[in-house]
Protein backbone atom coordinates (compact mmCIF):
# COMPACT_ATOMS: atom_id res chain seq x y z
CA UNK A 1 0.00 0.00 0.00
CA UNK A 2 2.30 2.55 -1.22
CA UNK A 3 1.54 6.39 -0.37
CA UNK A 4 2.17 7.25 -4.18
CA UNK A 5 -0.41 5.27 -5.37
CA UNK A 6 -2.82 7.30 -3.21
CA UNK A 7 -1.66 10.16 -4.49
CA UNK A 8 -2.37 9.26 -7.87
CA UNK A 9 -6.08 8.08 -6.94
CA UNK A 10 -6.93 11.11 -5.43
CA UNK A 11 -5.92 12.52 -9.02
CA UNK A 12 -7.43 10.72 -11.31
CA UNK A 13 -10.74 10.76 -9.56
CA UNK A 14 -10.76 14.23 -9.22
CA UNK A 15 -9.36 17.42 -7.14
CA UNK A 16 -13.22 17.78 -5.18
CA UNK A 17 -14.57 15.62 -2.79
CA UNK A 18 -18.47 16.47 -2.23
CA UNK A 19 -19.72 15.30 1.39
CA UNK A 20 -23.38 13.80 1.57
CA UNK A 21 -24.66 14.14 4.81
CA UNK A 22 -27.64 11.74 5.85
CA UNK A 23 -29.71 13.47 8.80
CA UNK A 24 -31.05 10.87 11.22
CA UNK A 25 -34.27 8.55 9.84
CA UNK A 26 -37.34 7.75 12.38
CA UNK A 27 -37.45 4.67 10.00
CA UNK A 28 -33.89 3.16 8.34
CA UNK A 29 -34.42 1.87 4.95
CA UNK A 30 -37.56 3.90 3.99
CA UNK A 31 -37.59 6.79 1.77
CA UNK A 32 -39.24 9.76 3.63
CA UNK A 33 -40.01 13.13 2.83
CA UNK A 34 -37.74 15.90 1.14
CA UNK A 35 -37.52 18.44 -1.19
CA UNK A 36 -36.50 18.06 -4.55
CA UNK A 37 -35.86 21.72 -5.26
CA UNK A 38 -32.26 21.96 -4.79
CA UNK A 39 -33.12 24.71 -1.45
CA UNK A 40 -30.37 23.83 0.64
CA UNK A 41 -32.66 25.35 3.43
CA UNK A 42 -34.79 22.67 3.18
CA UNK A 43 -32.18 19.82 3.80
CA UNK A 44 -31.44 19.47 7.67
CA UNK A 45 -28.34 19.95 8.91
CA UNK A 46 -25.58 17.37 10.32
CA UNK A 47 -27.28 15.26 13.32
CA UNK A 48 -26.13 16.67 16.39
CA UNK A 49 -27.35 15.78 20.02
CA UNK A 50 -29.13 12.99 19.16
CA UNK A 51 -30.14 9.96 21.26
CA UNK A 52 -27.46 8.09 19.96
CA UNK A 53 -23.05 8.24 21.03
CA UNK A 54 -22.07 8.51 17.87
CA UNK A 55 -23.60 11.50 16.03
CA UNK A 56 -21.76 11.26 12.54
CA UNK A 57 -21.92 7.75 11.06
CA UNK A 58 -19.81 8.08 8.13
CA UNK A 59 -18.48 6.27 4.68
CA UNK A 60 -16.68 8.06 1.89
CA UNK A 61 -16.79 7.07 -1.71
CA UNK A 62 -15.77 7.34 -5.31
CA UNK A 63 -18.04 8.10 -8.71
CA UNK A 64 -18.11 4.78 -9.33
CA UNK A 65 -19.78 3.51 -6.30
CA UNK A 66 -22.42 5.76 -5.93
CA UNK A 67 -23.16 4.97 -9.69
CA UNK A 68 -23.09 1.38 -10.00
CA UNK A 69 -24.53 1.06 -6.45
CA UNK A 70 -27.57 2.74 -4.15
CA UNK A 71 -25.34 3.89 -1.57
CA UNK A 72 -28.41 6.35 0.07
CA UNK A 73 -30.59 3.09 0.04
CA UNK A 74 -27.54 1.19 1.45
CA UNK A 75 -26.32 3.99 3.61
CA UNK A 76 -30.01 4.17 5.07
CA UNK A 77 -30.30 0.93 5.57
CA UNK A 78 -27.18 0.71 8.35
CA UNK A 79 -28.13 3.33 9.89
CA UNK A 80 -25.48 5.84 8.74
CA UNK A 81 -25.52 9.47 8.47
CA UNK A 82 -22.91 10.53 6.98
CA UNK A 83 -21.64 9.68 2.92
CA UNK A 84 -18.81 11.55 1.16
CA UNK A 85 -17.71 11.33 -2.71
CA UNK A 86 -14.43 11.65 -4.19
CA UNK A 87 -15.56 13.04 -7.97
CA UNK A 88 -14.53 16.35 -10.31
CA UNK A 89 -16.50 19.07 -10.67
CA UNK A 90 -17.07 18.10 -14.23
CA UNK A 91 -19.13 15.13 -12.50
CA UNK A 92 -21.10 17.17 -10.30
CA UNK A 93 -22.57 18.88 -13.36
CA UNK A 94 -23.82 15.62 -14.49
CA UNK A 95 -27.50 13.98 -14.70
CA UNK A 96 -25.81 10.87 -12.77
CA UNK A 97 -24.76 13.24 -9.90
CA UNK A 98 -27.87 15.67 -9.92
CA UNK A 99 -30.16 12.35 -9.62
CA UNK A 100 -27.94 11.32 -7.07
CA UNK A 101 -28.85 14.62 -5.15
CA UNK A 102 -32.33 13.75 -5.81
CA UNK A 103 -32.16 10.66 -4.69
CA UNK A 104 -30.33 11.85 -1.17
CA UNK A 105 -32.90 14.30 -0.77
CA UNK A 106 -35.32 11.78 -1.06
CA UNK A 107 -33.39 10.17 2.26
CA UNK A 108 -33.86 13.87 3.80
CA UNK A 109 -30.02 14.12 2.71
CA UNK A 110 -28.23 17.52 3.52
CA UNK A 111 -24.61 18.51 1.56
CA UNK A 112 -21.03 19.19 2.65
CA UNK A 113 -17.90 19.31 0.25
CA UNK A 114 -14.56 17.68 1.14
CA UNK A 115 -11.50 18.20 -0.93
CA UNK A 116 -7.51 18.43 -0.77
CA UNK A 117 -7.98 22.17 -2.21
CA UNK A 118 -4.34 23.95 -2.52
CA UNK A 119 -4.01 23.85 -5.27
CA UNK A 120 -6.84 25.16 -6.52
CA UNK A 121 -7.14 28.33 -3.88
CA UNK A 122 -3.33 28.87 -4.85
CA UNK A 123 -3.17 28.34 -8.07
CA UNK A 124 0.13 26.86 -9.32
CA UNK A 125 0.45 29.23 -12.37
CA UNK A 126 1.62 32.16 -10.09
CA UNK A 127 4.31 30.67 -8.87
CA UNK A 128 6.41 32.19 -12.69
CA UNK A 129 5.64 35.60 -11.04
CA UNK A 130 5.46 35.61 -7.67
CA UNK A 131 7.49 32.38 -6.17
CA UNK A 132 7.56 33.76 -2.75
CA UNK A 133 3.55 33.09 -2.32
CA UNK A 134 4.90 29.21 -2.48
CA UNK A 135 7.20 26.84 -0.17
CA UNK A 136 10.92 27.22 0.46
CA UNK A 137 12.26 23.57 0.77
CA UNK A 138 15.58 22.01 2.81
CA UNK A 139 18.33 23.54 0.40
CA UNK A 140 16.20 27.00 0.65
CA UNK A 141 14.31 26.75 -2.99
CA UNK A 142 11.36 27.97 -3.39
CA UNK A 143 8.72 25.14 -4.99
CA UNK A 144 5.21 24.91 -6.05
CA UNK A 145 5.24 20.98 -5.38
CA UNK A 146 3.28 21.49 -2.11
CA UNK A 147 0.83 23.71 -0.35
CA UNK A 148 2.23 27.28 0.29
CA UNK A 149 4.54 29.90 2.58
CA UNK A 150 2.09 29.96 4.92
CA UNK A 151 4.21 33.05 6.54
CA UNK A 152 3.29 35.00 2.86
CA UNK A 153 0.27 37.41 3.89
CA UNK A 154 -0.70 37.95 0.15
CA UNK A 155 -0.47 34.13 -0.14
CA UNK A 156 -3.09 33.59 2.79
CA UNK A 157 -5.50 36.63 1.28
CA UNK A 158 -5.45 35.05 -2.27
CA UNK A 159 -6.08 31.40 -0.27
CA UNK A 160 -8.82 33.16 1.58
CA UNK A 161 -10.07 34.98 -1.09
CA UNK A 162 -10.57 31.82 -3.25
CA UNK A 163 -11.96 29.57 -0.36
CA UNK A 164 -14.57 32.45 -0.24
CA UNK A 165 -15.17 32.02 -3.71
CA UNK A 166 -15.43 28.58 -3.23
CA UNK A 167 -17.21 28.50 -0.54
CA UNK A 168 -20.06 30.66 -2.15
CA UNK A 169 -20.57 28.42 -5.01
CA UNK A 170 -20.48 25.02 -3.11
CA UNK A 171 -22.33 25.77 0.29
CA UNK A 172 -23.34 22.93 2.81
CA UNK A 173 -26.15 22.84 4.68
CA UNK A 174 -24.15 22.23 8.03
CA UNK A 175 -21.68 24.74 7.67
CA UNK A 176 -18.81 22.32 7.83
CA UNK A 177 -15.94 22.96 5.29
CA UNK A 178 -12.95 21.27 4.13
CA UNK A 179 -10.46 22.72 2.38
CA UNK A 180 -7.49 20.04 3.07
CA UNK A 181 -3.79 21.12 2.39
CA UNK A 182 -2.04 18.95 -0.22
CA UNK A 183 -2.11 15.04 -0.08
CA UNK A 184 1.20 14.37 1.53
CA UNK A 185 2.40 17.77 1.31
CA UNK A 186 5.38 18.95 3.00
CA UNK A 187 6.19 22.29 5.11
CA UNK A 188 7.79 25.75 4.69
CA UNK A 189 11.77 26.08 5.31
CA UNK A 190 12.11 29.97 5.15
CA UNK A 191 13.15 31.88 7.66
CA UNK A 192 9.85 32.75 9.09
CA UNK A 193 8.08 29.34 8.72
CA UNK A 194 10.84 27.28 9.82
CA UNK A 195 10.54 27.16 13.31
CA UNK A 196 6.75 25.87 13.04
CA UNK A 197 5.82 22.60 12.61
CA UNK A 198 3.89 21.17 9.66
CA UNK A 199 0.25 21.42 11.92
CA UNK A 200 1.13 24.49 12.93
CA UNK A 201 1.77 25.76 9.62
CA UNK A 202 -1.80 24.14 8.49
CA UNK A 203 -3.12 26.02 10.98
CA UNK A 204 -2.44 29.53 10.07
CA UNK A 205 -3.53 28.73 6.95
CA UNK A 206 -6.90 27.14 8.20
CA UNK A 207 -7.38 30.32 10.99
CA UNK A 208 -7.30 32.49 8.07
CA UNK A 209 -9.62 30.75 6.00
CA UNK A 210 -12.06 30.11 8.93
CA UNK A 211 -12.60 34.15 9.88
CA UNK A 212 -13.33 34.54 5.91
CA UNK A 213 -15.99 32.07 5.97
CA UNK A 214 -17.07 33.05 9.19
CA UNK A 215 -17.81 36.64 7.55
CA UNK A 216 -20.44 34.63 5.44
CA UNK A 217 -21.66 33.10 8.30
CA UNK A 218 -20.61 32.73 11.58
CA UNK A 219 -22.11 29.56 12.44
CA UNK A 220 -19.18 28.08 9.49
CA UNK A 221 -16.51 26.05 10.57
CA UNK A 222 -13.74 24.26 8.97
CA UNK A 223 -11.77 20.93 9.85
CA UNK A 224 -7.90 20.72 10.67
CA UNK A 225 -6.89 17.49 8.94
CA UNK A 226 -4.58 15.96 11.23
CA UNK A 227 -2.93 13.15 8.84
CA UNK A 228 0.56 12.31 8.14
CA UNK A 229 3.13 15.01 8.58
CA UNK A 230 -0.32 16.96 10.36
CA UNK A 231 -0.41 14.17 12.66
CA UNK A 232 1.15 15.70 15.50
CA UNK A 233 -0.84 18.19 17.56
CA UNK A 234 0.08 22.01 16.63
CA UNK A 235 2.17 23.65 19.73
CA UNK A 236 2.77 27.27 18.84
CA UNK A 237 -0.80 28.44 16.88
CA UNK A 238 -4.10 28.00 18.15
CA UNK A 239 -7.07 27.13 16.51
CA UNK A 240 -9.67 29.89 16.30
CA UNK A 241 -13.54 29.63 17.40
CA UNK A 242 -15.16 27.04 14.12
CA UNK A 243 -11.91 24.90 13.72
CA UNK A 244 -12.78 21.17 14.39
CA UNK A 245 -10.20 18.42 14.84
CA UNK A 246 -10.44 15.88 11.56
CA UNK A 247 -8.10 12.91 12.67
CA UNK A 248 -7.00 10.28 10.04
CA UNK A 249 -4.27 7.25 11.40
CA UNK A 250 -3.66 6.41 7.61
CA UNK A 251 -0.79 4.44 8.89
CA UNK A 252 -1.90 2.57 11.34
CA UNK A 253 -2.85 -1.81 11.18
CA UNK A 254 -6.41 -2.99 10.42
CA UNK A 255 -5.38 -6.42 11.71
CA UNK A 256 -4.77 -5.04 15.56
CA UNK A 257 -6.85 -2.60 17.44
CA UNK A 258 -5.54 0.59 18.68
CA UNK A 259 -6.05 -0.63 22.13
CA UNK A 260 -2.75 -2.91 21.21
CA UNK A 261 -0.40 -0.01 21.67
CA UNK A 262 2.96 -2.00 20.18
CA UNK A 263 1.06 -2.96 17.18
CA UNK A 264 2.00 -1.54 13.91
CA UNK A 265 1.72 -1.74 10.11
CA UNK A 266 4.23 -3.94 8.09
CA UNK A 267 6.55 -1.69 7.22
CA UNK A 268 5.38 1.48 9.59
CA UNK A 269 7.36 2.96 12.42
CA UNK A 270 4.41 4.63 14.19
CA UNK A 271 3.07 2.14 16.96
CA UNK A 272 -0.84 2.25 17.68
CA UNK A 273 0.29 3.50 20.90
CA UNK A 274 1.25 6.42 19.53
CA UNK A 275 -1.55 7.23 17.40
CA UNK A 276 -3.08 6.74 20.50
CA UNK A 277 -1.25 9.80 22.15
CA UNK A 278 -1.28 11.75 19.04
CA UNK A 279 -5.10 12.23 19.25
CA UNK A 280 -5.03 12.57 22.63
CA UNK A 281 -2.74 15.72 22.01
CA UNK A 282 -4.82 16.93 19.39
CA UNK A 283 -8.03 16.72 21.64
CA UNK A 284 -6.12 19.02 24.30
CA UNK A 285 -5.91 21.72 21.45
CA UNK A 286 -9.11 21.16 19.54
CA UNK A 287 -12.55 21.01 21.05
CA UNK A 288 -14.00 17.16 21.77
CA UNK A 289 -17.83 17.73 20.91
CA UNK A 290 -16.58 19.14 17.62
CA UNK A 291 -13.73 16.36 16.57
CA UNK A 292 -14.18 13.78 14.12
CA UNK A 293 -12.03 10.34 13.25
CA UNK A 294 -11.12 9.63 9.87
CA UNK A 295 -10.74 5.94 9.20
CA UNK A 296 -9.98 2.97 6.97
CA UNK A 297 -12.29 0.26 8.31
CA UNK A 298 -14.23 -0.01 4.80
CA UNK A 299 -11.49 1.19 2.04
CA UNK A 300 -11.31 -1.39 -0.59
CA UNK A 301 -8.98 0.65 -2.44
CA UNK A 302 -6.44 0.98 0.28
CA UNK A 303 -6.43 -2.85 0.83
CA UNK A 304 -6.26 -3.25 -2.89
CA UNK A 305 -3.11 -0.67 -3.33
CA UNK A 306 -5.44 1.59 -5.34
CA UNK A 307 -5.76 -0.84 -7.85
CA UNK A 308 -8.60 -2.49 -9.61
CA UNK A 309 -9.54 -5.53 -9.94
CA UNK A 310 -10.68 -4.86 -6.06
CA UNK A 311 -9.81 -7.15 -3.29
CA UNK A 312 -11.80 -8.94 -0.82
CA UNK A 313 -12.48 -6.60 2.02
CA UNK A 314 -10.30 -8.08 4.96
CA UNK A 315 -13.04 -6.89 7.50
CA UNK A 316 -12.28 -7.41 11.03
CA UNK A 317 -15.41 -6.49 12.88
CA UNK A 318 -13.93 -7.33 16.31
CA UNK A 319 -11.11 -4.74 15.56
CA UNK A 320 -13.71 -2.09 14.45
CA UNK A 321 -15.70 -2.73 17.29
CA UNK A 322 -12.54 -2.38 19.84
CA UNK A 323 -11.72 0.64 17.81
CA UNK A 324 -14.81 2.30 18.33
CA UNK A 325 -15.11 1.51 21.71
CA UNK A 326 -11.47 2.91 22.29
CA UNK A 327 -12.26 6.30 20.72
CA UNK A 328 -15.38 6.49 22.29
CA UNK A 329 -13.75 6.74 25.66
CA UNK A 330 -11.30 9.47 24.39
CA UNK A 331 -14.53 11.50 23.85
CA UNK A 332 -14.71 11.11 19.69
CA UNK A 333 -18.46 11.41 18.58
CA UNK A 334 -17.95 11.44 15.15
CA UNK A 335 -16.89 8.55 12.95
CA UNK A 336 -16.42 8.48 8.96
CA UNK A 337 -14.40 5.66 7.10
CA UNK A 338 -13.02 5.57 2.93
CA UNK A 339 -15.25 3.06 1.63
CA UNK A 340 -14.05 3.45 -1.91
CA UNK A 341 -14.06 0.99 -4.66
CA UNK A 342 -17.22 -0.98 -3.16
CA UNK A 343 -19.23 -0.30 -5.83
CA UNK A 344 -21.43 -2.60 -8.56
CA UNK A 345 -18.12 -4.34 -9.95
CA UNK A 346 -17.02 -5.57 -6.11
CA UNK A 347 -20.36 -6.80 -5.14
CA UNK A 348 -21.06 -8.93 -8.38
CA UNK A 349 -17.15 -10.32 -7.72
CA UNK A 350 -17.39 -10.63 -4.05
CA UNK A 351 -21.31 -10.99 -3.65
CA UNK A 352 -21.40 -10.51 0.39
CA UNK A 353 -21.85 -6.54 1.53
CA UNK A 354 -23.23 -7.30 5.22
CA UNK A 355 -19.89 -5.17 6.63
CA UNK A 356 -21.94 -2.31 5.89
CA UNK A 357 -24.39 -2.95 8.01
CA UNK A 358 -22.49 -4.64 10.36
CA UNK A 359 -20.01 -1.15 10.53
CA UNK A 360 -23.17 1.07 10.51
CA UNK A 361 -25.12 -1.07 13.20
CA UNK A 362 -21.89 -1.02 15.71
CA UNK A 363 -21.84 2.63 15.59
CA UNK A 364 -25.65 2.91 15.93
CA UNK A 365 -25.67 1.00 18.90
CA UNK A 366 -23.03 1.70 20.46
CA UNK A 367 -23.74 1.79 24.45
CA UNK A 368 -20.15 2.71 25.57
Amino acid sequence: MKVDSRRNFIKNVGLFSTALVVAPLVSCGKRVNGSSSGDHDSIPPAPTGNEHFFQTRGAILAWEDITSLDWPMLASQAGLTTLSVHTSDTNMQSAAFKKFLLDCQGFNIAVEYEQHAMAELLPRSLFARQPELFRMDEKGNRTDDFNCCPSSTEALEIIARNARERALKQQPTTGRYYFWLDDGGKKCHCPDCKEWEDSDQALVIENRIVRELKELDPRNSLAHLAYQSTMKAPKAIKPEPGIFLEYAPFFRSWSRPLADRNAKREGMTITHGEYIDHLAANLSVFPKDTAQVLEYWLDVSLFSDWKKPAVKLPWNRDVFLSDIDTYAKMGIRHITTFAVYIDGAYEKAHKDLSFIKEYGNGLLNYQG
